[in-house]
């Protein structure tokens, strides 16, 4: 037989660049942060399922805990029930909350505290940022953020001091982000905040120091939308993929929205019911460690696969909150999650246009840019929450006000000074918001407030003719929204007419407490002294003849 020749260099080069690209794909494929984003939704699942499974008994024991309160007081997991429910005086009197967006995504302080899921959205700014700064996803990833989430000045009593300080009657800060870090010591959890970065329970600190100050406290819950927050991360390589870091991506499935504005039922993300299940434990451990006052909870509880499971919160969690306390809980839900008399309705970054006749709430940040710090941020101004309060109050609101501290504790000068200003407002003029409830009508004057969520940067210039009204007891509170030039208020809704209230009395917040005043046919004038009592808007104190009649 006549033997092989040896192969040409040619063939040899290319069998190389085969053997190479071969070698290549292996690798690839065996690589695990290789992009998993054509798996099953289902084989995803149970990835993270696997990866939480060494808290399967305490998730259990949770589960037990909301069944049996359900048996334990006069709610039940129905919204036949639910709907029974009604917001405890002390909410309604409160008015004016402080909200903490604050974590791991504090550290790059770029974007928006939505930077962990942006990070992993190719060619977005916050992905381009994290390559040039901390390196690719797959060597570097969010992960890799939480070390470096010390909070080494973080000052819980000096927090509580400036909240009080800025008038706040009760604090939330958020427990669990989008991000699935836990900023409080959770027991379902390996990524915890007392277990890794500041190793301190956050959250329990400063539910003490908060109550040491005689302010309320809640929590924040947005852990439901982790199901599918790190779902960018599977397109690319990144360690999203691997998982070994299932327990703290989740299962960072395909989001898939219907189009917005519609109904939050509408969405039709995949969620499983070990998802489901794990959600409601996770709220109901934050209950039982903090016993917070409010419970607030972002978009997305609303979903399908959660509501029956929002429902058994919500009648765990009620009964729960008067078996330990003396008043009910509040729930905050936003859009259509819950049945509206079941809880608090809360509108982000954004007003109504009317008297709402069912107790509500706006929360929105002093921020304008991230609910989280990030650098060159823009703020607002004292006078636009000053403005933003009033107009929400007269209409049978709260506004729950966020700050973003930094990753290391402090809070911004920018921030704290606003707040201080606004509590400075609140001092004089307190007793024309706290306590109070709605009058007839919320206000008179030509300038109205663009109703609906995400209008909070829409300045309204108000006007000298621009009121806002108030009551508490037999006292009718005006407010002035602009102090007029010429030194003389007119007020067309007190004009006197047939079957009017006369009014009695006329007193300055901060001021005065007797001004002269006349009430004609074309409305009550008051002659106000000069200068006004404090910056931004002022209050009149209103006593009738008859009051009650």
């Amino acid at each position: 037989m006549r033997g092989h020749s040896a192969p040409s260099p040619l063939i040899r080069r290319l069998r190389g660049v085969v053997f190479a690209l071969f070698a290549a794909c292996t690798a690839h494929a065996q690589s695990p942060t290789a992009p998993t984003v054509s798996e099953s939704p289902g084989e995803i699942d149970e990835l993270w399922q696997k990866a939480s499974s060494k808290y399967d008994a305490q998730r259990t024991e949770l589960l037990k805990d909301v069944e049996n309160a359900d048996r334990e007081g006069p709610y039940r997991a129905d919204w036949e029930s639910l709907k029974n429910y009604q917001a405890p005086e002390w909410y309604k009197d409160a008015k004016f909350g402080i909200f903490i967006h604050w974590g791991a995504y504090s550290v790059p302080a770029f974007g928006s505290e939505w930077y962990p899921r942006m990070m992993y959205v190719a060619g977005s700014p916050e992905y381009q940022h994290h390559i040039a700064t901390y390196g690719t996803q797959d060597k570097f990833g969010y992960k890799d953020l939480i070390p470096m989430f010390k909070a080494e000045h973080f000052d819980p009593a000096a927090w509580a001091e400036l909240f009080k300080k800025a008038g706040a009657k009760y604090v939330v800060p958020v427990a669990e982000h989008h991000d699935g870090f836990a900023m409080y010591d959770s027991g379902l959890s390996d990524w915890t905040v007392a277990k890794m970065g500041p190793h301190r329970d956050t959250t329990g600190e400063l539910a003490k120091a908060v109550r040491a100050a005689g302010l309320h406290f809640g929590v924040s819950s947005h852990r439901v939308e982790h199901n599918f927050f790190l779902g960018p991360g599977r397109a690319i390589p990144s360690d999203v993929n691997d998982p070994q870091y299932a327990m703290l991506y989740g299962p960072a499935h395909n989001w898939l929205m219907n189009p917005w504005g519609t109904p939050l039922n509408n969405d039709f993300t995949y969620v499983s019911s070990a998802w489901a299940n794990d959600w409601l434990a996770r709220s109901a451990e934050l209950v039982e460690k903090y016993h917070p006052d409010i419970v607030y909870f972002d978009w997305w509880i609303g979903q399908a696969a959660i509501r029956a499971n929002l429902a058994r919160f919500a009648a765990f969690y009620y009964n729960s909150s008067l078996k330990d306390g003396d008043h009910v809980g509040v729930i905050n839900f936003k859009d259509y999650a819950m049945q509206e008399h079941s809880g608090v309705l809360d509108l982000e970054r954004g007003q109504l246009g009317d008297i709402r006749p069912l107790y509500w709430q706006t929360d929105t940040s002093v921020s304008n840019k991230s609910w989280g710090y990030i650098e060159n941020d823009t703020f607002k101004s004292p006078q636009f929450v000053v403005d933003q309060l009033i107009d929400i109050v007269s209409k049978n609101g709260n506004l729950l006000m966020n700050i973003g501290p930094r990753s290391d504790g402090t809070i911004p000068e920018q921030v704290r000074q606003v707040l201080l200003d606004v509590g400075a407002w609140l001092n004089v003029n307190g007793e024309a918001i706290y306590d109070t409830r709605p009058w007839r009508a919320y206000s008179e004057g030509p300038t109205k407030v663009t109703a609906g969520s995400f209008h909070d940067t829409d300045v309204a210039n108000y006007k000298p003719e621009d009121f806002r009204f108030t009551t508490r007891g037999d006292v009718l509170y005006v407010i002035g929204l602009a102090w007029p030039a010429n030194g003389e208020a007119v007020v067309r809704s007190l004009a006197a007419t047939v079957g009017s209230e006369s009014v009695a009395s006329v007193g300055l917040l901060g001021g005065e407490p007797s001004l002269r005043f006349e009430q004609r046919v074309d409305g009550l004038h008051v002659h106000l002294p000069g200068p006004p009592p404090t910056k931004y808007a002022y209050a009149l104190r209103l006593k009738f003849q008859h009051p009650g009649r």
